[in-house]
């Protein structure tokens, strides 16, 4: 003999003197929905802007100022208010390129002149920027590759206008 199917008619019995009711404590439910909060019980603002927000004015690496939002992958933080800051990690490295040695030996066999090629000297900026923001009880750091020099000069030039945009 076969029990009865409990799903048959809908309704699932949870348990002894439960059929029907709501399920208890150690009973399968449905979890309420998660809604991150900031101290204080404030609900984190959505993770994109609202639609029609406008275009973007500022974005350095994965940070982005739509309107008066700062969009990070972490959520969004107001823009009022909000502390900028960067740290150059860059370094400049410079040495002597292949072709030069090259040069040197195949010279110097003709004439003590291919020497002077060892004076060659190439410079490669290698490293990052870090970029940081706080706002609204909230952190994001994002880092910039340096790809030259003025990388880091490009990056407080954008700095400095997303600060006036803070005010």
């Amino acid at each position: 003999m076969s029990e009865p199917n409990p799903y048959a008619n809908g309704e699932y019995k949870w348990g002894p003197g439960q059929q029907g009711a709501t399920p208890a404590y150690g009973y399968p439910q449905a979890p309420p929905p998660y809604q991150p909060t900031l101290p204080g019980g404030v609900p984190v603002p959505p993770q994109y802007g609202p639609a029609g927000a406008g275009m973007p004015l500022l974005s350095l690496g994965d940070i982005v100022v739509v309107g008066d939002q700062i969009v990070t992958p972490a959520g969004n933080m107001p823009l009022k208010g909000a502390v900028w800051n960067a740290m150059d990690m860059s370094r400049v490295e410079e040495k002597m390129p292949t072709a030069a040695i090259v040069l040197a030996v195949v010279f110097f066999l003709f004439c003590f002149l291919g020497l002077l090629f060892l004076l060659m000297k190439e410079k490669q900026t290698t490293g990052f920027v870090q970029v940081m923001v706080t706002s609204g009880g909230r952190h994001h750091v994002t880092m910039i590759p340096a790809t030259t020099p003025d990388t880091f000069h490009w990056v407080m030039g954008q700095l400095n206008y997303a600060r006036t945009l803070s005010i």
